[in-house]
């Protein structure tokens, strides 16, 4: 499980920002048993840094994963520092997590500035001794560019390209040290922005489609069930006998189809291409929850409720928060602009203190990310309806006489027009 992720100098996030997810259990709450909150939601203002904070997380990720595959030697390293302040440009970007993996706990982190890997470290805890063991330390300026006891990391990594990372190489050796820790990253996900996804896409990674199917039924789509129908033989011999026809033609197609529930007996087939933007949402979102809670890895999403009604969101952070429909651990890490989360539906409370957080940009355009639980907590507290009321901060100032006249000032050029 992710116990905190700290970020330095990654576009609005200018100085260094943690994301904690340790439990905070007071006197009067109910005892959870998990090493990390299942589920954290960061609330803020448009522009205020939120998917900064997911963009980081992912960015960490994706070099660990692809230095070694896609970085060529001398071509530097691509990141997005500050950009409202010159010196950014010359000062490292700096990613860290803190890991709890079976019974191990790890951190590992790296800077890296335009040019190369200026930092990068791991550690490994045991539970018996609080005192952390170096598994690598690769510095270039010190004494010893690369210091590890383990002649296996020594052996792939004292030579590597200097945008290159050490996890990344020893990583994929499957060095037996770094395994776990390696692993956790090959298996986060990042849900994409809807529409970057093709329907054939879909299809070849629809997943397991009988609990989707529930999924969907549940909640109160119309759908009576998922399927998949083949090509028809016509199309098929067409597309096949067709000159310079494709290894991938020879293949027959499967298309997803959803049969909706109609005014007469029976069901109705539709398209992917004729679902709303909800279903296509739910059915995709569906995906990634059920992956990472079959396999106990983190999922990031960036607008958690885009095209969802509140109480389909609120089900599927309560998939997360229920150790009975998360045994292995998984974790939700999302954004939204749903107030409503912030309190309770139908009598639930959605989240608990310690998973809101919440950001906000200064004048200067940086951004601070700070947790609900810096807030004394009030009796019967309602965080949905403080949040508007600006006692939290993280929301926007409105200058509504500005924002009212630009608003006509352009509708009256349109008329003239």
């Amino acid at each position: 499980m992710l116990l905190s992720f700290r970020v330095e100098n990654h576009k609005s996030l200018a100085e260094e920002q943690q994301l904690l997810l340790t439990p905070t259990v007071s006197e009067d709450e109910p005892r959870r048993d998990w090493t990390a909150v299942p589920v954290a939601g960061i609330f803020g203002a448009n522009a205020s840094g939120k998917t900064n904070i997911l963009d980081a997380l992912v960015y960490m990720r994706n070099m660990v994963r692809g230095s070694l595959r896609e970085s060529e030697p001398g071509t530097g390293v691509s990141r997005h520092p500050f950009a409202l302040d010159p010196s950014a440009r010359i000062t490292p970007s700096t990613y860290v997590v803190d890991l709890a993996i079976v019974e191990h706990r790890y951190t590992y982190g790296f800077s890296v500035d335009d040019s190369r890997v200026v930092e990068e470290w791991l550690l490994r805890y045991h539970p018996a001794d609080s005192r952390p063991v170096t598994v690598f330390h690769r510095n270039p300026d010190g004494e010893d560019g690369l210091e590890t006891d383990l002649s296996a990391i020594r052996k792939y990594a004292e030579d590597i390209e200097q945008n290159v990372l050490v996890l990344s190489v020893v990583g994929r050796f499957r060095v037996e040290e770094v395994r776990e820790v390696f692993a956790w990253f090959l298996n986060l996900t990042f849900k994409l922005p809807r529409g970057l996804y093709r329907p054939d896409f879909l299809e070849r990674n629809i997943g397991d489609i009988d609990r989707l199917t529930v999924l969907l039924q549940a909640a109160d789509t119309g759908i009576d069930r998922l399927e998949f129908i083949e090509e028809s033989d016509d199309n098929f011999e067409v597309k096949t006998n067709r000159p310079h026809s494709s290894s991938a033609d020879a293949q027959r197609r499967r298309y997803l189809q959803l049969r909706h529930r109609g005014s007469h007996d029976g069901t109705y087939p539709l398209s992917m291409a004729e679902q709303s933007l909800g279903t296509k949402e739910l059915l995709e979102l569906g995906r990634y929850a059920l992956r990472a809670l079959d396999t106990g890895a983190v999922l990031i999403v960036d607008e958690l409720d885009r095209s969802l009604h509140t109480f389909l969101t609120a089900q599927v952070i309560a998939l997360f928060s229920a150790a009975e429909t998360n045994p292995f651990g998984a974790q939700l890490i999302f954004s939204s602009h749903d107030s409503a989360l912030l309190g309770r539906i139908q009598g639930v409370e959605v989240l608990a203190r310690d998973h809101i957080w919440f950001t906000e940009k200064d004048e200067c355009g940086k951004s601070t990310l700070y947790p609900l639980t810096a807030f004394e907590a009030t009796v019967d507290e309602d965080a949905g309806r403080r949040y508007l009321d600006g006692r939290f901060g993280a929301v926007p100032i409105i200058h509504d006489a500005i924002f009212a006249a630009a608003l006509q000032a352009r509708l009256g050029g349109d008329a003239n027009e």
